[in-house]
């Protein structure tokens, strides 16, 4: 036979093929199943791209923030009856996470207008020299355990939200001189880095409606011997009725046990 032949046998073979696909598919009373590109977690489908921790990092945990401790309820209770209070306490108390969580808490309540976020610029034992870009991005690495806490309360997109239109305000200490802060939570952190000088001058930017937490932990200072004023600075307030002072201690640490055990140790 010729190949002409072959060619015209294939090509009946190939129709009558179709048409029996076709039929088949219209008698067929089955779903049928197509794959779904990405994972399956607990028998969802779940796209490509999806991350489990962005997603948890975008939740707002409304639930209200409960103390684990004595010194931490005492240091609740006074960032909730105080303008001023200064946390002072070792690694892993929760000084900076409680005022965030009170912070959030007045921001939502709609008792202040704004957060304002300081802490100084001063890195621990290494220098990473000059920072790229503008004032907020030169800030962001020293002011990322503050962000994780906001972001843990508010969410992510809220916390992005906020920082674009001037609710949530980064305050480098440089530049806080000459201010007067109305309406606001002011979260000084890691105050230990801060001089006698610098913390005076932050006491003083204290305005009406406000509330003003100091956190840090005078043993961890990154500051040459006597600088750091953190220390005369509470021992000077803590007479006073009006401002808090609470001292945190290896006992309020919520952070792996052997924190505490190491804190004792050294």
């Amino acid at each position: 036979m010729s190949e002409n032949h072959y060619q015209e046998q294939d090509k009946q073979m190939g129709k009558r093929s179709a048409r029996f696909k076709k039929s088949s598919r219209e008698n067929s009373n089955e779903f049928q199943l197509h794959a779904i590109s990405g994972r399956a977690v607990s028998g969802r489908a779940i796209p490509e791209g999806w991350d489990p921790i962005e997603e948890r990092r975008d939740q707002s945990f409304v639930r209200n923030v409960k103390p684990r401790s004595e010194g931490q309820q005492l240091l609740m209770e006074a960032i909730e009856s105080q303008a001023l209070t200064l946390a002072l306490g070792p690694a892993g108390t929760g000084k900076t996470y409680l005022a965030i969580a009170a912070a959030a808490k007045a921001l939502d309540e709609g008792r202040i207008d704004r957060i304002i976020l300081s802490r100084p610029a001063i890195e621990a034992g290494e220098q990473l020299g000059y920072l790229p870009g503008t004032m907020e991005e030169k800030m962001s690495p020293y002011l990322r355990p503050l962000y994780d806490a906001l972001a843990d309360r508010l969410g992510g997109k809220r916390l992005r939200q906020y920082m674009s239109d001037g609710t949530i305000e980064i305050a480098p200490i440089a530049y806080m001189r000459g201010r007067t802060l109305n309406n606001a939570f002011v979260v000084i952190d890691e105050a230990q880095n801060c001089t006698y000088v610098q913390i005076k001058m932050l006491l003083t930017r204290l305005g009406w409606h406000s509330t003003m937490v100091i956190t840090g932990d005078p043993d961890q200072t990154d500051l040459l011997p006597g600088l750091s004023g953190l220390s005369d600075i509470a021992g000077k307030l803590e007479a006073l009725s009006d401002i808090a002072v609470v001292r945190l201690s290896k006992e309020d640490v919520v952070r792996h046990p052997l924190v505490a055990c190491m804190l004792a140790a050294l």
